[in-house]
């Protein structure tokens, strides 16, 4: 008995000493790191939540899914150069990176290959590079800001085995998150997911006033609007569906608005009206004091039903607008003043910004003449209301007066 109980440590002892270096068959060190389990930080990344993911082979208890659990002491793991990871964010967004916690990344350094792909079938190389070597961290990696739907890693070699191997990995916004600042007096961003920061809403339908998460200016949600003909929720003129506030701003007082709005690629433009953002009056009835306007190609801006401002209509593009008022039915002592994709293109212009006896409410989406026929989309983002210019101003973004710019102001 004594001599079979040696035999069998014997060869236990054995077939310890014949599997050799533990990296041949997993991805252990034969010294293991003591990861702690610690949550991902990003660093210049305004990550994306994953949809799903999925790989092209994963070690037994090592799977896809635990590099989008946000633990640094679990990973994914696959044996062979050429693996990849990729991630589904459930939908086309605007990306612009990926941050990537490499396992075991401070002992050894990582080539990899970035693809994007929006049918999940082709892939387009937007990035390669190889990790540090130096941190078992999130390092980011930034590529031009593009439109897609998945992000491959693909892991070309491994500076210390054939096994490739990801603690967690996300994927980046092609947009930058401007918190609204302190001061701001009222933000309508639509940063909750949902209408709740505005009044209420004058629509058909909810799909008609849809929050979505793309196409995006800034954070992670923006306004898609529709309106089609015959779009008449108040049973007023014209077809429509916006949104309102009720602002009042008072008699005498000052603000800076900041909005962005996109026009879908295939916006209609007819020799006919179509109002995106309007100030309108308590009354019921006759134009607003003040009225930015789609109309035969060109985008306006109209205060007291007179133009003071025009510029071309670019479609598939974000329209960035700072607007300046100041609010009186007196047109010596009201004014406007518009910067236009950080230009000013409208220097301080008097004009009555208000009707005598009525304050005003802002109102945004879509309200058009009820003869136009094909469907209009736009997108607006980003509407944030302060007392002075700085309240609104984008961090980071410098605004121009040049004498170029302001001579694009019309008042034909």
């Amino acid at each position: 008995m004594k001599k079979a109980l040696l035999l069998v440590g014997t060869l236990l002892f054995t077939v310890t000493v014949a599997c050799g270096p533990q990296g041949i068959f997993t991805d252990e060190d034969p010294d293991p790191l003591q990861v702690s389990q610690a949550a991902l930080t990003v660093q210049n990344c305004t990550a994306l939540p994953a949809s799903s993911i999925i790989a092209s082979g994963s070690e037994t208890g090592n799977p896809a899914t635990n590099a989008t659990d946000d633990r640094l002491d679990t990973r994914w793991s696959n044996l062979g150069k050429g693996s990849w990871i990729d991630i589904d964010l459930g939908s086309v967004q605007s990306i612009s990176g990926a941050a990537i916690a490499w396992h075991q990344g401070n002992t050894r350094t990582n080539s990899f290959i970035l693809s994007a792909s929006s049918d999940g079938m082709s892939y387009s190389q937007v990035y390669s590079g190889t990790s540090t070597g130096t941190t078992t961290s999130a390092e980011t990696y930034k590529f031009s800001t593009l439109s897609t739907r998945r992000l491959r890693v693909t892991v070309t070699s491994s500076s210390t085995s054939d096994w490739m191997s990801i603690a967690e990995m996300r994927v980046c916004s092609g947009t930058t998150t401007t918190p609204p600042p302190a001061t701001a007096v009222w933000t309508g961003n639509f940063e909750t997911g949902d209408r709740t920061q505005w009044s209420g809403a004058h629509m058909v339908n909810a799909d008609r006033l849809q929050v979505v998460s793309s196409p995006l200016r800034e954070g992670r949600y923006a306004m898609k609007v529709t309106v089609k003909q015959g779009d008449n929720p108040i049973s007023a003129s014209g077809n429509r569906n916006e949104l309102y506030r009720m602002t009042h701003e008072a008699v005498g007082s000052e603000y800076y608005y900041r909005w962005s709005t996109m026009f879908a690629a295939d916006f209609p433009s007819p020799n006919t009206w179509q109002v995106f953002t309007q100030w309108h009056h308590e009354g019921s009835s006759g134009s607003p004091p003040i009225e930015f306007v789609v109309n035969n190609g060109n985008i306006s801006l109209n205060c007291s039903s007179t133009q003071v401002w025009k510029a071309p209509l670019v479609r598939g593009v974000w329209q960035d607008f700072i607007f300046h008022v100041k609010w009186s039915p007196n047109a010596s002592t009201g004014f406007v003043e518009l910067y236009h994709n950080g230009q000013l293109v409208l220097p301080k212009r008097s004009c009555a910004t208000q009707f005598s006896g009525m304050l005003n409410y802002l109102k945004m989406g879509l309200y058009r003449n009820s003869t136009i026929a094909p469907v209009g989309v736009l997108y607006h983002d980003g509407f944030t209301m302060g007392k002075q210019l700085s309240d609104v101003q984008p961090q980071g973004v410098t605004l121009s007066t040049s004498a170029a710019a302001v001579s694009s102001a019309s008042d034909e």
